[in-house]
């Protein structure tokens, strides 16, 4: 139930309702939809109720329910599907509708104490206009530098009007979790306030050296005497793949016996097949199968430069293997030099291939340095993230009771994108389905989604 007249000492002695928005979700695959996963499992394992609000995705593969709840998660997840739309220039991916009215009505018959908005995308604006119009405290994520995804795409000239969205969409939220310090030192410098630092986990039984298969080395070609190089992600412009190939082709100039792994798929794929046909695409790979693909590798390949965090490396490292990845997000964070691979400082690819030729050569110490790995990976347990996240809504709620206002709400002022007229308080009326999973799951029958 919503806050009334307790005080602050009776709020933290009850579970929250939490509305948790977010434009990708599993059955998507990609690194936001696994920890979001990850932080809703968590949240209901903390006895707190949740509406999940998200698209409805029709592409092909991705229909069915999220991931499964906890089995004590019965009754305290529901799960509102809305439309989506394609992502412009980016094939394959979608976003939400900007679903004002469906909002308005839903939050005024079932008024969440807090809302969390994951991504920054037509759902989550509509999102943010609603709930600061109902006075709903709102905390939000930066997940995904897009302002440096738009130089991969011949949209250079939008890099600053995306900046200046973001920037507005964050501060007009109670606060704005990023995973690492030095996000939140870039993201102050670039004008953005209330940035607070709320780390990423990684499942380390999940991910493990345990999942290490011979029959599935033997299908790419590999023995025990093999290198085998993997990378995992999209297979997209902004992840520098190019890079990722000058270093393939220089270890194996050095006579080194190496296979490169693709894990993930992309607009990219077709032509990374015709630039190295000799490297394995696995294509895109999850649950057992993706743990047994980070654990028969021998070393892992990450040159990525537009990451805010980049959970491959934490889960690559949680499977016993070395990292070369640049100094952005986890790599930043978990990366000791020598120890548990190389970090590579600025955005020097030729030093990225010098990295990786460096401990392609030395194979014989992979394995000591994977068991560091794996050491540094099992500090992040995903317990200690959610309840990290967990104080920071308690902190935006009990500021919200007392009447303190956040620096948003207090300096910025009605944004020029508040301007809506909120639709009658009456029940959305949704069809109303139970999932596989336990939870009750909402589609509205013909949503009316603008006010």
């Amino acid at each position: 139930m919503p806050v009334t007249s307790a005080g602050p000492v009776h709020l933290m002695e009850r579970s929250l309702r939490l509305a948790v928005v977010t434009e990708t979700y599993p059955p998507d695959r990609n690194g936001v939809a696994t920890t979001l996963h990850e932080l809703v499992a968590g949240l209901l394992a903390r006895q707190h109720r949740l509406q999940l609000i998200r698209p409805h995705h029709s592409l092909p593969g991705r229909r069915g329910p999220a991931m499964a709840a906890p089995p004590q998660a019965e009754g305290s997840l529901e799960e509102w599907l809305l439309p989506a739309l394609p992502v412009p220039t980016y094939p394959g991916q979608q976003m939400g509708w900007p679903a004002l009215g469906a909002l308005s009505r839903l939050w005024h018959s079932h008024r969440p104490d807090v809302v969390h908005i994951a991504t920054e995308g037509p759902l989550g604006w509509a999102a943010l206009q609603v709930a600061r119009h109902l006075q709903l405290p709102v905390s939000s994520d930066f997940r995904t530098n897009f302002h440096t995804y738009s130089d991969h795409y011949g949209l250079g000239w939008l890099r600053r009007p995306i900046l200046a969205y973001l920037r507005g969409f964050h501060n007009a939220a109670g606060c704005t979790l990023v995973p690492t310090p030095s996000l939140r030192q870039e993201l102050i410098a670039a004008g953005f306030r209330q940035v607070r630092v709320v780390a990423r986990g990684v499942d380390t039984e999940r991910f493990s050296p345990q999942h290490r298969d011979p029959a599935l080395r033997a299908r790419w070609g590999a023995d025990e005497t093999t290198l085998v190089l993997l990378c995992v992600g999209r297979l997209a412009a902004e992840k520098n793949l190019p890079t990722l190939l000058q270093a393939y082709g220089a270890i194996r100039e050095r006579g080194v016996d190496a296979r490169l792994v693709l894990v993930g798929d992309g607009p990219l794929a077709e032509e990374l097949s015709l630039r190295c046909p000799a490297a394995i695409q696995a294509g895109p790979r999850s649950g057992v199968e993706l743990s047994a693909h980070y654990a028969s590798a021998d070393l892992f390949l990450f040159p990525s430069l537009s990451e805010t965090f980049g959970n491959v490396t934490a889960e690559a490292m949680a499977s016993g293997l070395p990292v070369v990845a640049f100094a952005r997000g986890a790599a930043a964070l978990l990366l000791r030099d020598g120890v548990n691979g190389v970090r590579v400082e600025g955005s020097d690819n030729a030093a990225f291939v010098k990295a990786a030729i460096s401990l392609a050569s030395g194979a014989e110490h992979l394995p000591q340095l994977g068991a560091a790995a794996r050491r540094r990976a099992q500090d992040l347990r995903w317990s200690r993230v959610v309840e990290r996240f967990e104080r920071e809504l308690w902190r935006l709620l009990l500021a919200k009771h007392q009447g303190i206002g956040s620096a948003a709400a207090e300096g910025a002022g009605p944004t020029p994108w508040q301007r809506f007229t909120p639709l009658p308080t009456s029940n959305p009326s949704p069809k109303t389905t139970q999932s596989s999973s336990g939870y009750r799951r909402f589609v509205p029958k013909q949503p009316k989604l603008q006010g």
